[in-house]
């Protein structure tokens, strides 16, 4: 066990034999830290929160009350495989959010960006990819091996299908059940959801000029008639000044499992 004496530990926590826990790191009532977590400088645990498995903690993350992080993946597949959860910087994890590790078929690692929000009651299941600034709001469920890009945020009581990828700045209105790829800053609604456009206000917060917002516009438009990979494939062939543009063309022509949510 590593404890740098700068770290304050509450009485009534357990930290297991083996963990590692840095400088200025926080750990409230009741915690349990399993023997291969790490805590790197300034994380806080408030109480009653749960860290096991191999699980990495980035810096100034704050995990609230009854969070599960790290316990073993919810698939009838995991044999016990020895798989990480890393956790980035400066992350808030709220109350009864739960984070599984990889699985070996799924490359062996989850994986949580920095800056991001995960409201309560969230599920961030075995081999997910998610990039930094994301927001999970509450009681979102996403499934095995997706991939959420940068800065996307996923609305209350929604669901992502397994292998699932969404793109960077897309937006997922709440109820939604989201089982195709969302492009790159797409607006996806509905129970059933659909693409409904494009996430202009995400856009606009972003400070996005009016040029690259009218060539995303003028690229959804084309997308928007026939099949997404065809269409791509001819933009793409075609050529384009606009970076954000290509962006979403990459996303379209690179790899998947799945198909793509076709607009409304």
């Amino acid at each position: 066990m590593s404890i740098d004496p700068g770290a304050e530990i509450h009485p009534s926590a357990v930290v297991e034999d083996g963990a590692t826990v840095a400088a200025g790191v926080r750990i409230g009532p009741f915690c349990h830290v399993g023997p291969e977590v790490t805590l790197h400088a300034g994380v806080e645990l408030k109480s009653h929160v749960v860290i096991g498995g191999w699980t990495e903690v980035g810096e100034d993350t704050v995990i609230f009350p009854f969070a599960s992080i790290g316990q073993i993946p919810q698939d009838l597949k995991f044999k016990g495989e020895h798989t990480r959860l890393i956790i980035g910087k400066r992350n808030r994890i709220r109350e009864y959010v739960t984070m599984n590790p990889g699985t070996e078929g799924g490359g062996g690692v989850t994986r949580v960006g920095d800056d991001g929000l995960f409201m309560s009651s969230c599920h961030v299941a075995h081999d997910v990819i998610i990039g930094d600034r994301v927001i999970l709001v509450n009681s979102v469920a996403i499934a095995g091996h997706c991939h959420i890009e940068d800065d996307v945020i996923v609305g209350g009581l929604s669901g992502v299908h397994q292998f699932v990828r969404i793109g960077k700045g897309a937006i997922i209105g709440a109820l939604s059940m989201v089982a195709a790829d969302v492009i790159p800053h797409g607006l996806v609604a509905a129970p059933r959801a659909g693409l409904e456009g494009l996430n202009l206000v995400g856009l606009k917060r972003h400070g996005v000029s009016r040029a690259e917002i009218g060539a995303l516009r003028e690229a959804y438009m084309a997308l928007s008639v026939g099949n997404f990979r065809e269409q791509a494939r001819k933009l793409a062939d075609e050529g384009t000044d606009s970076e954000m543009v290509r962006e979403v063309l990459d996303f379209i022509l690179g790899p998947s499992d799945r198909s793509f949510l076709a607009p409304k």
